[in-house]
């Protein structure tokens, strides 16, 4: 088994002897299999474990186990116990699916942190079969029927090569240490079903099922290459942006052969369920302002657009320029230059405002424009509310959120890279200039 480890490491390019590998372990079979594997190879490696605290005195087992190898071999090892079922509450996500995210943001975390190249995790054959099923059921489209690889990002499965009875028999030579995980034997969680009712029941029919579905679902990877190829060609048709944001023309969406298909593999992207986005396809060309929402990104239609944009957090920062500032970097890059109003050439670009600088108090703020204020346009006598203002421009959804507007005691100066207000205009009594540039 150890020259198969090292020959799927080699030929599908894992990682190099080099490198220091976070490798997750959860005690059980599988992982304490693959940290025997890390060992003998004499990789550079350090151990993560996850405590989601979910099987009562079993959970905490498990830790020990893991506690006492690392300390045994001199491994540096991360631990970090979970309230999980908190975190659905609170997410209001299955259990499962909040250990999936703690898991992996944990790893994250720790692998950046400390240097790490990949995260190590023990998946193998059987899971990949499984996974396959669990997918067909739930319905999938071929991405679902294809499956994790071996390697994605700086995720890397180093165990996809071997099939679970492989890993027990290796356990056994070796006399590995393992924990069981109990519910892996109870028939009413769907995956176990799977793997003891279902694949032993068409292997009876066909002994040699396992290897064909491995071959059918590489067949399928490589079908998959083709269809995404030609996902990507057509969205470059209609892709844009709208300022910051990816979004696509509907009119040219609807030019496709198959508009339902490419929009689906362009939402999910970000995280969007078939559901949401078959209700908004069904839904097109729909009401400018309709907002759709994944986990993390929302959708908003606006006019010929759909467009795609983080879900804005509920804290508005606040940024101080302080006088004699001459580059702001944050939230945006200001270039600040002072000059003499005699002979001053005024800038009619709206991404540099020249403003009266003696008439504005220090320190300037720059945040997020809020509901309700108003400020006198540049050329205007009247006042007008930002909103309309937005409004009047034509402004996306997205583009309003993204403003960021220069205050001085709390009174509008300028929004920002589009227009000042007609107070901080230079007029015949200004004498010194403060000329803010956009970059």
């Amino acid at each position: 088994m150890n020259s198969r480890f090292h020959e799927f490491i080699s030929r599908r390019s894992l990682f190099d002897p080099s490198d220091e590998i976070l490798l997750a372990v959860s005690g059980g079979i599988d992982s304490m299999v693959l940290w025997r594997l890390f060992e003998e190879s004499e990789f550079h490696y350090g151990v993560i474990h996850c405590n989601f605290q979910l099987r009562g005195d079993d959970s905490m087992a498990d830790e020990q186990l893991v506690r006492e190898q690392a300390a045994q071999r001199g491994i540096r090892l991360y631990v970090r116990r979970f309230e999980t079922l908190e975190y659905a509450a609170l997410r209001g996500i299955s259990v499962e699916m909040a250990a999936r995210e703690l898991r992996y943001e944990w790893f994250e975390e720790i692998r950046s942190r400390n240097g790490y190249r990949y995260i190590a995790t023990a998946h193998h054959q059987d899971d990949l079969l499984e996974t396959f099923f669990v997918n067909l059921v739930r319905k999938t489209g071929i991405r679902g029927l294809t499956g994790f690889r071996e390697k994605s990002g700086t995720l890397i499965r180093p165990l996809l090569f071997a099939g679970r009875k492989e890993i027990e028999a290796y356990s056994i030579k070796k006399d590995i240490p393992f924990r069981k995980d109990r519910t892996n034997d109870e028939i009413v969680y769907q995956r176990n079903f799977i793997r003891h009712q279902i694949i032993p029941g068409l292997e009876t029919l066909n002994p040699g099922f396992r290897a064909n579905l491995l071959v059918t679902m590489e067949n399928l990877r490589k079908t998959e290459e083709v269809y995404l190829t030609e996902i990507s060609k057509q969205l470059l048709k209609i892709s844009c942006r709208e300022g910051e944001y990816p979004a696509i023309y509907l009119s040219q969406l609807f030019k496709l052969p198959n508009p339902e298909t490419v929009l689906f593999e362009w939402m999910s992207r970000y995280g969007f369920q078939a559901p949401v986005i078959n209700s908004l396809f069904a839904a097109l060309p729909g009401e400018t302002g309709n907002q759709y929402f994944s986990r993390t990104h929302r959708l908003v239609i606006d006019r010929n657009k759909l467009i795609i944009t983080p879900i804005p957090g509920k804290e508005t920062p606040v940024y101080y320029v302080e006088e004699g500032t001459e580059e702001v970097l944050h939230p945006l890059r200001l270039v600040i230059e002072k000059a003499g109003a005699s002979g001053f050439r005024m800038i009619t670009d709206p991404t540099v405002a020249c403003l009266d600088a003696g008439k504005l108090v220090f320190p300037l703020i720059i945040r997020k424009w809020q509901p309700g204020e108003y400020f006198q346009p540049l050329g205007m006598q009247g006042f007008k509310k930002l909103s309309d203002f937005f409004v009047d421009e034509k402004f996306s959804l997205p583009e309003k959120e993204s403003v960021w507007v220069l205050y001085s005691e709390n009174k509008v100066a300028w929004i920002i890279g589009h227009r000042i207000d007609h107070r901080f205009r230079i007029t015949a009594e200004t004498e010194e200039v403060l000329m803010l540039s956009l970059k």
